[in-house]
């Protein structure tokens, strides 16, 4: 049994885009005197800016061969896996904290690979079993130690959270459908061409985010807002999401859902680093079943070895 280049390249790539996508969980928390409504505004602004200055080289051709349909598509995608999930996300760290929120929103490989293993040609669920079962227990095991070190945490938090969880869920099933149906435009155009149109959208948040702002801020505190807001967008959205299309071209679906692990993995280590502390053997503990889970989804996508002349 061995595992293909392609493979490997693409668990590269989905740990990249979780290094950082981690860094999304820290920012509604840097920026907590600013609204969850206001964050998503900000980023994707900044992210449509960057999108477009990005693909402005490539912007002839792929407005003659888009179609109406694909332009729909996009539209669909970046409200679903970036404005609202980021609204929901932030209001979940705001609200019910770091810990809560990344351990809700770590089950997406489990939700993705139980959609993707209804798709044809897919790995046999029962085969996906292991898997799902070590990440699900490490998920719980960050959940048990997150509950019993932590005071914070409510029902507008746990919902925002779990909205966000369903919100991301149909984002990563239709993206990796659209990639794998697209001949003529790239991983890293269809990320752009997703930040411009996410853009757009952001103008007509930006409205009610900022005019109907419950409190007013000074200068540098919006200076400050400005560079966590296009640091998120240069590195979750336009370098994360480069890495993460490129690794559903060479995964197959229920294998890209695995790679999610890697955001929680890296937004755990964040906040290590941000509060100052060493992980806990309980957190140690889920590392470790976390990682074992996405090693056993890449045995279950194990192909057989070509047999010797």
């Amino acid at each position: 049994m061995t595992v293909s280049k392609n493979t490997w390249l693409g668990i590269g790539c989905g740990a990249v885009a979780g290094a950082f996508w981690g860094l999304v969980f820290l920012a509604p928390a840097l920026a907590k005197g600013f609204t969850p409504l206001q964050l998503s505004a900000g980023r994707y602004l900044a992210y449509g800016l960057l999108s477009v200055a990005l693909i402005a080289p490539a912007w002839p051709r792929l407005a003659r061969v888009l179609t109406r349909t694909e332009w729909r598509a996009l539209a669909w995608l970046s409200f679903w896996g970036n404005i609202l999930y980021f609204v929901l996300l932030a209001r979940a760290v705001q609200t019910g904290g770091i810990a809560m929120t990344s351990l809700i929103v770590g089950f997406l490989p489990v939700t993705v690979t139980i959609v993707a293993s209804r798709e044809h040609g897919a790995v046999p669920f029962a085969r996906l079993l292991p898997s799902l079962m070590l990440s699900s227990a490490g998920m719980v095991c960050i959940g048990w130690h997150s509950l019993q070190a932590s005071s914070e945490g409510s029902l507008e938090g746990l919902l925002c959270a779990l909205g966000a969880l369903a919100s991301w869920t149909v984002y990563a099933v239709q993206n990796s459908r659209w990639l794998g149906r697209l001949d003529h435009v790239t991983s890293h155009e269809w990320s752009l061409l997703t930040g411009v149109v996410t853009g757009a959208e952001s103008l007509l948040l930006a409205v009610p985010a900022f005019a109907l702002a419950p409190r007013a801020h000074g200068a540098n505190e919006w200076l400050y807002f400005g560079a966590i807001v296009t640091g998120v967008a240069i590195c979750a959205s336009v370098l994360g999401n480069a890495f993460w299309n490129r690794a559903s071209r060479l995964l197959p679906l229920t294998m890209t859902g695995q790679m999610i692990l890697f955001e929680t993995l890296f937004a755990l280590l964040y906040g290590f680093i941000w509060e100052g502390r060493a992980p806990a053997p309980a957190e140690l503990a889920a590392v470790a079943l976390l990682v074992a889970g996405v090693l056993s989804c890449t045995a279950a996508h194990r192909t057989p070895a070509a047999a010797p002349a």
